[in-house]
């Protein structure tokens, strides 16, 4: 797009400059210009200002006014697009940085999350391996050691341990239990069953 507007812009000027020297040409004689002209390297503002300046000093001697407004507005545009474009590509540029940064972030969320679920899994195969344990000591017990071990244990602890054990070994720990932890015990167990 740039590089549309700098062709129109140079067409517009070529034909200003055509047209302005057709009409000196017509009107008075123009003086050659010297062969020996010193050549000058411009900044980009530089430039700029002495072609404003150059365009304006052709276009008054034309006496076309309105070419002068409109050249000038032409080139203030042209200025005014460029910042924009500057200013376009400096927001582009910091959006591809934030978006590399996020991107970073959320791998790093990605590998704490699946760090901490691996965390809770092998938590969880060593909570079984533990209850397996407890399973082959309280089956290997006398019922009523078992009962009173049990009893001591916290309701899911207890119901895990059950729950593994063989039916039979099951009902008679129940009987050997007080009758309220008993009671408890068995409410939990069913639940755990369905």
């Amino acid at each position: 797009m740039n590089k549309c507007i700098l062709t129109v812009f140079t067409t517009i000027f070529s034909l200003i400059c055509i047209m302005s020297s057709t009409i000196f040409a017509a009107e008075e004689k123009i003086a050659p210009a010297p062969a020996a002209a010193a050549k000058r390297e411009y900044t980009a503002e530089e430039f700029h200002k002495a072609l404003l300046e150059e365009v304006e000093k052709v276009l008054v001697k034309t006496k076309q006014e309105k070419f002068v407004e409109i050249t000038k507005e032409l080139l203030n545009k042209e200025q005014e697009f460029k910042v924009q474009t500057l200013a376009l590509e400096r927001e582009r540029e910091q959006l591809d940085m934030n978006k590399r940064e996020f991107e970073k972030k959320v791998q790093a969320f990605f590998s704490l999350q699946q760090k901490l679920l691996g965390c809770l899994e092998s938590q969880d195969s060593l909570k079984d391996k533990r209850i397996d344990h407890m399973v082959d000591v309280v089956s290997n017990m006398k019922p009523d050691s078992a009962a009173q071990l049990l009893s001591a244990q916290e309701v899911e602890l207890a119901v895990s341990i059950l729950g593994k054990l063989d039916a039979v070994k099951v009902s008679k720990i129940f009987n050997l239990m007080d009758k309220e932890i008993s009671a408890r015990l068995q409410k939990q167990y069913l639940n755990m069953k369905k």
